[in-house]
């Protein structure tokens, strides 16, 4: 037997002590779902290097041992989450190990129109529909981690707009990750309805190391006729950190939707995002922003897929590497034949800190439809040696010269966050991180 073959029958195992766990909770739609996504995991397996969409990220060190799900939740504090939470929310959901902890989270004065909640805790009117939508658009993924994420999946973060509701703050959900080792299996499903608009910030943090854990996440968010979502994820696993994401949107038309990624820290993250374009008329909007160091593998898999007229859609991703960290970036636009009058463009930029990190940047359109104006780039270099001299002329060090243009080549990404309490949260980090891709002690000071 294979490795990943006895890594399935290890999750088999594990879910059917996690299914007597739960006492009345096994015959609930939601651990229906449990059973149907146990069933395609141990069908589908998990992925291998042999894949395509995994050539450049061999995910041996996240498929070729089970790792048994937390049992029980890590204690948290309000000090301990602190320095993560966002200023000028307008509610705050707090996850430990995949468990809501209320006492911790914050959801007080919520405009009208706007439902905060776990999936444990919704009204009995809600259910059916949530059940509905749950897991409604990821089975057709192309790796099992979706699979598994569902199987173990503990409680998730609902967020509910109603038709016609405007939120102007953001909602912050926090997923946290303790010290204890093993599976987490985030979980957030957001539902907007016609011409609505939200903003939701997904962070995710380990509070240790990581070694030996693995999150499996899922974020699934339908965008409604005419509204507007912004969602935006923010990265910081422990040193040793293992991710695995999955993010799948489907807008309808005249929809409008900006996902902003940005991976600050982790030593294995993967992050698979697939975007559907349902109508007419719909914008679809792709940020994101790695900064990997050390060894760091850092994974972005994007799909944007066209399916109707008169679409737009912009996608920039950009990579600082640094030390000997490996990012790779597979971008496609996939245009079908109903979707004319398609506008798509897709970018990749990175810079290359030191002569040990590595990139590999595909960025692909397939296009069935003629009458249509899509492109895409791919570049892949050092500092510009003009801006370095001209910046130490001017009587910067060369550290000091070689921060001053990283930030200004990430700031671009941070720039397209709007509101003041995520802009300032984010930019802080980003500037923290830089300063460790810069001290790596792997980076070369000759760029």
């Amino acid at each position: 037997m294979s490795e990943t073959t006895d890594t399935i029958g290890a999750y088999a195992a594990a879910f059917e002590r996690f299914e007597t766990s739960l006492n009345g909770g096994a015959d609930t739609a939601l651990h229906g779902k449990r059973r149907e996504a146990i069933s395609r995991l141990v069908q589908d397996g998990l992925p291998t290097a042999r894949f395509e969409a995994w050539r450049h990220t061999n995910p041996a060190s996240m498929t070729r041992a089970c790792f048994v799900p937390v049992a029980e939740p890590g204690h948290l504090t309000a000090s301990s989450i602190e320095a993560f939470l966002i200023a000028g929310t307008s509610a705050v959901l707090v996850f430990a190990d995949g468990r809501f902890v209320p006492e911790l989270s914050r959801r007080e004065t919520l405009p009208e129109g706007l439902r905060v909640s776990n999936l444990a805790t919704v009204t009995d009117v809600e259910e059916p529909a949530l059940m509905a939508a749950l897991g409604a658009h990821t089975l057709g993924e192309n790796s099992g981690f979706s699979a598994l994420n569902t199987a173990f999946i503990h409680d998730a973060a609902v967020i509910a707009i109603d038709s016609g509701c405007t939120v102007d703050e953001p909602v912050q959900i926090l997923h946290v990750r303790t010290s204890q080792p093993g599976l987490t299996a985030p979980r957030t499903l957001v539902v907007a309805e016609s011409d609505s608009r939200v903003s939701i910030v997904e962070t995710f943090v380990g509070m240790a190391s990581g070694a030996g854990s693995l999150t499996a996440s899922v974020a699934e968010i339908v965008v409604g006729r005419a509204s507007v979502v912004e969602h935006t994820r923010i990265h910081l696993h422990g040193a040793e950190g293992h991710h695995a994401g999955t993010v799948h949107v489907a807008e309808e038309e005249d929809a409008r939707y900006t996902g902003h990624s940005f991976g600050l820290a982790g030593r294995f993250v993967r992050e698979d995002v697939h975007t559907v374009l349902n109508g007419e008329r719909i914008e679809s909007t792709l940020n994101g922003l790695s900064l990997p160091l050390g060894g760091d593998h850092v994974d972005n898999y994007t799909t944007i897929e066209h399916t109707a007229a008169s679409c737009r859609s912009h996608e920039l991703y950009k990579g600082v590497v640094g030390g000997r960290a490996h990012s790779v970036f597979r971008g496609k636009i996939l245009v079908h034949q109903a979707a004319q009058k398609t506008d798509a463009y897709q970018s990749n930029q990175n810079l290359l800190m030191s002569d040990d990190a590595e990139i590999d940047s595909k960025p692909q359109l397939e296009i069935y439809a003629d009458d249509v104006k899509c492109s895409h780039g791919s570049t892949t270099g050092q500092l510009d040696p003009d801006a370095l001299f001209y910046l130490r002329a001017r009587g910067l060090g060369l550290r000091q010269a070689q921060r001053v243009l990283t930030r200004a080549f990430a700031g671009e990404l941070v720039d397209r966050l709007h509101h003041e309490g995520l802009h300032q949260h984010v930019d802080a980090l980003v500037s923290d991180r830089l300063d460790a891709v810069l001290a790596d002690p792997d980076h070369g000071d000759s760029l």
